[in-house]
């Protein structure tokens, strides 16, 4: 896989946009290690191999365990790993992200306000937005992950 163009240089002003997105989400009050972990299961979904290298490599600096990190796509069969507020915020982001299939029932949405209150869900979906515009911004121009870029070096 090869870069096909550099969007930060292309586009400096649209990349500048999503970052403010970006620092809003982490003053907003969601827990950090929270958001990333949302963030990794989204770019799971997505197949995005730059943004699953950068969140697994946050949540490990943020002193994630590699036992919770290596079960984030099967968050539901890993019992007690995931506390509540982790399995809603990995289920909301699972239906948002999927939302041309899913519709994001309304089980889904009571299920999320269980746990989160309406601005800190507000907040997530913000977040879940973001990760999917970085997703297709990063597959689209096929952004090289950190890994790779080690790899070669």
């Amino acid at each position: 896989m090869s870069k096909r163009l550099d969007y930060n240089q292309i586009a400096p002003a649209g990349v500048k946009a999503l970052g403010g997105v970006y620092g809003y989400v982490m003053q907003s009050g969601l827990p950090p290690a929270l958001v990333d972990l949302v963030y990794l299961r989204i770019s799971q979904i997505n197949n995005c191999a730059h943004c699953l290298d950068s969140h697994t490599r946050d949540l490990l600096k943020k002193g994630v365990k590699i036992d919770k990190l290596a079960l984030v796509q099967a968050w539901r069969e890993a019992g007690p790993l995931f506390d509540a507020r982790e399995r809603a915020a990995l289920a909301w982001a699972e239906t948002v992200t999927r939302v041309a299939e899913t519709g994001v029932p309304d089980d889904a949405y009571q299920d999320a306000r269980a746990v989160f209150d309406e601005r800190e869900l507000v907040d997530l979906t913000i977040a879940i937005g973001l990760m999917n515009a970085y997703n297709r911004v990063a597959i689209s121009f096929r952004n090289t992950p950190q890994a790779v870029l080690e790899h070669r070096a």
